[in-house]
Formats: structure tokens, sequence, C-alpha cells
């Protein structure tokens, strides 16, 4: 095959942004050493960002987003992969400036792969995509912490989103009494039936900003928001308690006081899915296919093709979203 199907994002004739599916010639893709056709992807925030003309995350148009991709490997000039291996690619440079998993197609480097482990099939990893990767980073940093089902609630902030939906049935798997925070109270039956014990709303972690300490509420947290959503819950830990850091969707800073850290003993601790060493992505994504696996993911995921990609964007955009957007490549 020398041409292949993808969705292409770039300006249009008034000078806006739009996404269309094309074809596209195999040579247009970027050299690398391994040649993946991909079977499935997903859809991420980021993706929506690289899609709509975000600089920062993509500079040059036309362009395919997709940060996620699982498939088939093709060919490999390093001899590290053979014909018909099966792979994941996250983060790195995938979807951003590098042709992404939008495409039925995609060429990169051999250290981006991580071999689908046993357990999972290509669906099943991409119903999890970089939203379960980041999911399990910020719950295997709160097990090593010390965080334990025994030592009290722990709570999810954005818990609609696809970090926290996978975050909430993930805790509520290895035992832990799960408190989600939404601003869409129409799903509080929703977070309940993927594994909440308490359903609370936005309002619950917005008060108190001005204050140096809250009372101690939760023993960890993932959370997926930042900006003063953030401080709030870290001045709400209990003593020796952690939070795990991994979004910024309301703010990139908050006011911040030393009180929680130094008083009660609290761990603030950040989380990259992106950059992270291919060991660390590789451990996490067996735990996800063997220990915690889970069970019933379809139930946080709706599946779309290349085509229906558009309207699912201006959705992640406008926060309309809830849980994820599984994306059939083929």
């Amino acid at each position: 095959m020398t041409h292949f199907q993808a969705l292409q994002a770039d300006r249009d004739e008034q000078g806006a942004f739009c996404q269309k599916v094309v074809t596209r010639e195999l040579d247009s893709l970027p050299a690398g050493d391994v040649l993946v056709r991909v079977r499935y992807s997903s859809l991420n925030y980021k993706d929506a960002l690289s899609a709509t003309g975000n600089p920062g995350v993509t500079r040059n148009y036309p362009h395919t987003p997709g940060i996620d991709a699982a498939g088939e490997v093709e060919a490999c000039a390093t001899g590290e992969f053979s014909a018909g291996d099966r792979v994941i690619v996250t983060g790195y440079d995938l979807g951003m400036n590098t042709s992404g998993g939008f495409g039925q197609y995609i060429r990169v480097p051999a250290g981006w792969l991580v071999p689908l482990p046993a357990g999972l099939n290509l669906r099943e990893a991409m119903l999890l995509g970089t939203a379960g990767l980041t999911a399990g980073l910020c719950v295997d940093k709160l097990l090593v912490a010390g965080v334990s089902p025994e030592g009290g609630p722990v709570l999810v902030t954005g818990a609609t989103g696809g970090v926290g939906s996978i975050a909430v049935m993930l805790l509520a798997k290895l035992g832990f009494e799960v408190e989600a925070v939404t601003g869409k109270a129409e799903q509080g039956d929703w977070l309940r039936q993927i594994g909440a014990s308490a359903v609370l709303g936005r309002e619950a972690v917005q008060e108190g900003t001005a204050k140096a300490l809250l009372k101690e509420r939760w023993a960890g947290a993932v959370d997926t928001v930042g900006g003063d959503v953030l401080f709030n819950v870290v001045k709400s830990l209990r003593r020796g308690g952690s939070v795990a850091c991994c979004g910024l969707t309301a703010g990139t800073g908050f006011q911040a006081s030393v009180f929680p850290f130094i008083l009660r003993g609290v761990n603030l601790l950040g989380v990259d899915s992106v950059e992270i060493p291919l060991a660390d992505k590789a451990d996490i994504w067996r735990k996800l296919a063997g220990p915690w696996k889970l069970e019933g993911l379809e139930r946080l995921c709706h599946e779309v093709g290349l085509a229906e990609l558009p309207a699912e964007i201006a959705r992640i955009l406008e926060g309309r979203q809830v849980g994820r957007a599984l994306v059939r490549v083929d």
C-alpha cells in the first residue's frame, strides 16, 4: 500500500482551523525506524488542541494529530521488531509535531514502541490509551508513597474525564473508597456505577482558597485539573497523605503555602506520561494488562471513526465529553 487515510488538521480558506479525512502517501510520513499499521487510537484533550492550531502543541500544518496508537509493525529498520508484532505507541512527540495515530500508518523511532503485553488486545489498549497510562502512573505513585485503602478515602478530581474516570475504576478495583469530583451533576449515577462511593460537586474543592489549611479529609488524591483546586486538595489531605498531579484544565498555577507540607507532611507528586523512560511505560502497561486489568471499560468509551472526529474534538473542547472516545482508524 502506498496511500492511506488520515484525519488532517489545517486552516480553511477563511483562516480558521478545521479537520477532514484525506488520502496521504506513505512517503509523506516522517523518517523513522518503524512503520506501524494503526488499528486503533483514542481522543485526548491534547489531540483537540493540536487539531485546532494550538502552537504550544503543534507548530506546523497540515498535520495529523493522535498521541495514541495501537497496531502492527509492518517494517522495522533496526531489527528490534518483526513484521506483525503488535505494539502500543503513546507520548513522546507522536501526534504533536510527528504525524500521529489519527492515520492508518505512522513511522516512528523504535524507542517509542511498547510491545503489546499479554492480557490486552489492540482495542483494549486504546480503550485505555494515554488516559489509562496516566491514571496508572498516578495510582502507582500514590501506592509507592504509602497511600493505602486502610488510610481513608481518596479523591479524584475531573472524574468524568478520561484520566479521572479510569482512575476511579482502578482505585475502586484496588479496594479504595473513592470520592469523585465533577462539575457534571447529571453524571453522578454513572460515576457510582464505575466505582465512586461518593460524588461531590466542583464547589466542594473550590471553597477556602484563601486559607492556609483546610479540614483533613482525604488520604490521597488524583488531581486532573490543577489550579487552585489542586492546592485546596493539598490543604485537605490527611497527615502524610499524597496527591498525584497530572492535569491543568483549571489553570497552570496556584497560590501555595508551606503549611500543609511542614505541618502535615503531605506530598505533591508530579506525573508525566509523555517523556518518561520506555521501561516505566511498559511496567504500567503490564500492570494494566495483568493485576490491574479493568473489566467494563466499554462503559467509559464510545467508538468513533475518523470522519466523526471533528464533532468529537468540538465536544471535548467545550467540556462536554464524558469518559473516552475510542478511535477506530479503519
